[in-house]
């Protein structure tokens, strides 16, 4: 499997940032979770002025969901054409070998990971990638705050979840 240097992933994501905050592009910072209750009243007519969310939203627009779907397409086509490691697996090879073969398992860990994922990105006021991408990239504090503790749960997790045993 060919690997793109790190090197390059910095540098595309950097023309992404200063894409995004430009005035050429969105000229706001970078998230996704933003989109989900924008696509969501826009599906069901919802009024942003019962909803208080809704309201919070500034600038709401399309530009989020044309990202989601070019992260999703980008990804698709380095996975097929570049690195050629695209496969379709419902239990990934990590999941196999340290938990189980159990799809039903795998797909209700992930639901409930998902659900906590979302409540997490709701406390801190935004999505990982928000955080991640835009937040840090402006040395702010709570996304460095937020990135901190992300570090630490991933080692916990990682460590508790998967039972690995240092030898």
């Amino acid at each position: 499997m060919t690997r793109l240097p790190w090197w390059v992933g910095g540098i595309l994501m950097s023309l992404l940032l200063l894409l995004t905050f430009s005035v050429l592009g969105a000229d706001r910072p970078i998230g996704a979770s933003t989109y989900v209750p924008y696509f969501a009243g826009l599906i069901f007519d919802l009024d942003s002025e019962k909803y208080s969310y809704l309201k919070e939203i500034q600038n709401p627009g399309a530009w989020e969901g044309v990202m989601l779907m070019g992260a999703l397409f980008g990804g698709f086509i380095t996975s097929v054409f570049i690195t050629k490691s695209f496969r379709i697996s419902l239990i990934p090879t990590g999941w196999r070998k340290y938990k189980n073969n159990s799809v039903l398992s795998r797909l209700l860990w992930s639901f409930f990971a998902g659900f906590i994922m979302i409540i997490g990105a709701r406390l801190a006021g935004g999505c990982t990638s928000g955080h991640f991408m835009s937040g840090m990239s402006q040395l702010a504090v709570s996304s460095m705050i937020f990135g901190g503790v992300v570090l630490v749960v991933v080692i916990v997790t990682g460590r508790l979840f998967y039972n690995v045993k240092e030898k």
